[in-house]
């Protein structure tokens, strides 16, 4: 992985561009992109035990909201990182900023948001972040 890219981002995952990626512009399709930011964001919730926290507790995260902005177009072949890091943290959400930096441009080729909110799966409702998990995400703040 590169260490120059993405430094701000303290999350991130090395992923390939593969030739299934493009569509029929030749260029990879923008449901991609959504993916790679779920790589990174799911990579996050590993590093802060938020997933585990809901295999034990059944309370974690849902994807609220995402939007991302596409700046360059990728094609196959190339690699790239996706980076994650916390925006915003409030008491029953946090706001994540997303980069995809493309090796073959060395750039950054989109970003993004993504708004995801603590969720009680067992009541069905949404509930305050954990103690250990709101203070495993505030180290990661941008």
């Amino acid at each position: 992985m590169n260490p120059d890219a993405l430094p701000d981002h303290p999350v991130r995952v090395e992923l390939p561009v593969v030739w299934g990626d493009m569509d029929a512009f030749q260029h990879v399709n923008n449901t991609v992109y959504l993916r790679w930011f779920e790589s990174a964001r799911i990579a996050c919730f590993e590093r802060t035990g938020f997933d585990a926290h809901m295999r034990a507790h059944r309370v974690g995260p849902i994807l609220a909201e995402t939007s991302c902005r596409f700046r360059r177009p990728l094609a196959y072949p190339d690699r790239v990182i996706a980076g994650t890091r916390i925006a915003d943290l409030g008491d029953d959400r946090f706001t994540m900023e997303y980069a995809v930096w493309s090796h073959a441009l060395g750039e950054v080729a989109a970003t993004g948001t993504g708004l995801v909110v603590c969720y009680d799966y067992a009541a069905a409702r949404r509930c305050p972040l954990p103690d250990a998990i709101r203070a495993a995400l505030a180290a990661l703040r941008a």
